[in-house]
């Protein structure tokens, strides 16, 4: 039989050999510095989109007229599942936005392969501090610190969430047409303790106007507040066809 070579065989076997719920430094180094070698065709991805000609890897999108392209959904393929962690791919036409969410007891690699977007990326604040809100429909809100709100433009480096820090719960806002591809360890699961929710953010001075006690270090901007909500009515994900090699698990 003949060995797949293919950069994405590569990674996976290195994920499958050293990749744990918390990895070591090492490991997780390791495992980005493969991702950083990384481009879209090595998936079967077309290496440059633009707003008059977008599509999304080969999926045909470029037939559409311009205001029919600008209404496609997020384009997510799976490149692969198993007990210990997921690889897939987002592709986001421009001003797509993945909503505000967390990843519960995960590790969570990044890595941008075409195009910008803009991430903004919070992680709660320890020990937890959570208040009730006012008013005839209250709910509760618990308090996160910004980790992240920037722009990314391939080619650019790998960037990692962790349980706890490096930004766990972000959101995705597509600048230009853009696919990010996700290493996930361990995967979601439908239990208690690994389902994601999805938040919306208020500022700081919200729920907590003139009042800095909850502030240890940083600025008011540097805080939000989280609420969990449902499932946005607008997020408009499909399934696409993974199209680069085949991974032999």
């Amino acid at each position: 039989m003949t060995k797949n070579n293919s950069k994405v065989q590569a990674l996976y076997d290195h994920c499958n050999n050293t990749l744990t719920p918390s990895p070591s430094p090492q490991a997780s180094q390791s495992i980005c510095s493969l991702l950083d070698t990384l481009g879209p065709a090595d998936v079967g991805l077309k290496e440059e989109l633009s707003d008059n000609d977008l599509e999304h890897g080969n999926f045909g999108l470029n037939q559409l007229d311009r205001a029919e392209r600008q209404a496609q959904p997020i384009t997510y393929l799976d490149v692969y599942k198993c007990d210990s962690s997921t690889m897939c791919i987002f592709c986001l036409p421009t001003a797509a936005v993945i909503p505000l969410h967390d990843h519960p007891g995960m590790t969570v690699f990044s890595k941008v392969l075409y195009g910008s977007i803009h991430v903004k990326a919070y992680d709660w604040v320890e020990p937890a501090q959570i208040q009730e809100t006012k008013g005839p429909s209250s709910f509760p809100v618990r308090l996160a610190k910004l980790s992240a709100d920037k722009v990314l433009t391939a080619p650019c480096e790998t960037t990692v969430l962790y349980p706890k820090s490096g930004g766990n719960l972000h959101c995705f806002t597509a600048v230009t047409p853009c696919a990010v591809l996700d290493i996930l360890s361990p995967p979601y699961k439908e239990e208690p303790g690994r389902k994601f929710s999805y938040y919306r953010d208020y500022p700081y001075s919200t729920f907590s106007a003139g009042n800095r006690a909850f502030i240890r270090n940083g600025k008011e901007e540097d805080y939000a507040w989280l609420a969990a909500i449902e499932t946005p009515d607008d997020l408009n994900i499909c399934d696409g066809k993974y199209a680069g090699p085949a991974i032999e698990l």
